[in-house]
């Protein structure tokens, strides 16, 4: 009876299984290893000794990309096609060259040509249009936003909270020795951050670090780093944070979501690639509250997979690529299930994503003073009617009586002068 039992259950959950199908993924991840942004001043390593200069992928970078392809193929070798189809993957980068290059590595591992789609013998590749904006004109895929008055006023706030004032106390030691090491006049923690990436990219490529770089500064600097992001999209007021900058992606992947959740047979895409930054994937994963609080990796990877059930239900699961060694691990949007269902995904989300970010990003003075200003020119409109029409009644009160006879005898006279 019980293995009965458990055969019976083993089989209806099979059904359950096959029942519910993916039918819309969005995946979201970093450029690979590249070289420094920049270099601080008394940095022995300047932008000659990298092959491309600053900024640029590296050919691990390239690697790392390739692999993340071909994992991509293997989890969804049965959802995808296995040759590309322009119709099924829609592919969109930053206009960097780093996050363009990571893309088009990525798909070489994602889509290796096969058959008609070989057009050259010796070259296992084909190119894959990436579609990408002005960076000037970027406002889906770049965190943080410059352009938001009270995100910035927000930011200011944070950098006085109990939180801030006691780490930046703690690792004052640190921060002092990157400002007398460096050469930097102006030694903030934003500077500090700098530093860190720019000694981290050095050391992953075997580059001699300087005599103060010590692997006990390299981990107290990795910290701030973290904290960093912490700062920009994390502790206080995370929410609004997320409202005026991650908000933006999430409400864009949301309204995707909700459309492709309703059955169309002509519609064919299932994939929505996005190749971004670290800030990219944190400030999405803070506007989910599922940010770990650490600096994503290079070539991590957020996927938000889209399943619909014969019952016309769909559910939303999320997975995090953090690390090449392992699967994508899970996660789960918090207040909702693994499989948390669409409508649930869609209500615990909304606080998350602004209706207005344009009015949002004012600060509560200027949407006061716009309030003032379009008051007084209401009352000065209402004003300058009530004297127009005091004036017509002064004037008509004021006309003799009879005066249209006088006006007749004016007449005939005129008359008779011609």
């Amino acid at each position: 009876m019980v293995s009965a039992a458990v055969l019976f259950l083993l089989t209806v959950g099979s059904v359950c299984l096959a029942d519910r199908q993916l039918v819309y993924v969005t995946v979201l991840f970093r450029h690979g290893d590249r070289s420094p942004v920049r270099a601080y001043p008394t940095d022995p390593h300047q932008e000659s000794d990298w092959p491309q200069g600053f900024g640029q992928l590296s050919q691990e970078g390239m690697r790392q990309h390739f692999d993340l392809g071909h994992f991509l193929r293997s989890r969804y070798r049965v959802f995808l096609n296995e040759s590309y189809d322009r119709r099924e993957i829609s592919v969109r980068s930053t206009d960097y060259d780093r996050t363009l290059m990571s893309a088009e590595a990525n798909l070489a591992g994602l889509y290796p040509p096969a058959g008609q789609q070989v057009f050259t013998q010796d070259l296992k590749w084909q190119p894959i249009p990436v579609h990408t904006v002005p960076q000037r004109e970027e406002r889906l895929l770049s965190y943080p936003l410059g352009d938001c008055p009270r995100y910035k006023q927000l930011m200011n706030e944070t950098e006085h909270t109990e939180e801030f004032i006691n780490v930046t106390t703690m690792y004052q030691d640190i921060i002092e020795l990157v400002k007398n090491e460096t050469g930097l006049n102006d030694t903030t923690v934003e500077n500090v951050w700098s530093v860190y990436d720019t000694l981290f990219c050095e050391s992953r490529h075997n580059m001699t670090a300087p005599d103060w770089v010590t692997p006990d500064v390299m981990e107290k600097l990795r910290v701030l780093k973290d904290f960093g992001f912490q700062v920009t999209f994390g502790f206080y007021k995370l929410q609004e944070k997320s409202r005026l900058q991650g908000g933006i992606l999430l409400g864009e992947i949301v309204k995707n979501l909700s459309k492709m959740a309703v059955p169309d047979p002509k519609r064919r895409i299932k994939m929505m690639m996005l190749s971004a930054h670290d800030t990219t994937v944190a400030a999405l994963q803070s506007s989910l509250n599922v940010f770990n609080g650490r600096q994503p990796p290079y070539a991590s990877c957020q996927i938000i997979e889209l399943y619909r059930d014969d019952n016309g239900s769909a559910s939303v699961s999320l997975f995090y690529r953090n690390d090449s060694t392992v699967e994508a691990l899970p996660l789960q949007l918090p207040g909702c299930a693994l499989d948390c269902p669409l409508e649930d995904f869609v209500r615990i989300t909304k606080p998350s994503i602004s209706d207005d970010r344009d009015k949002e990003c004012q600060l509560p003075s200027q949407g006061r003073d716009k309030e003032v200003i379009i008051s007084l020119v209401v009352s000065g409109c209402l004003l300058l009617i009530l004297i127009v029409v005091l004036l017509g009644v002064i004037c008509w009160q004021k006309e003799p009586i009879g005066s249209q006879g006088y006006h007749q005898v004016i007449n005939q006279e005129a008359g008779e002068e011609s």
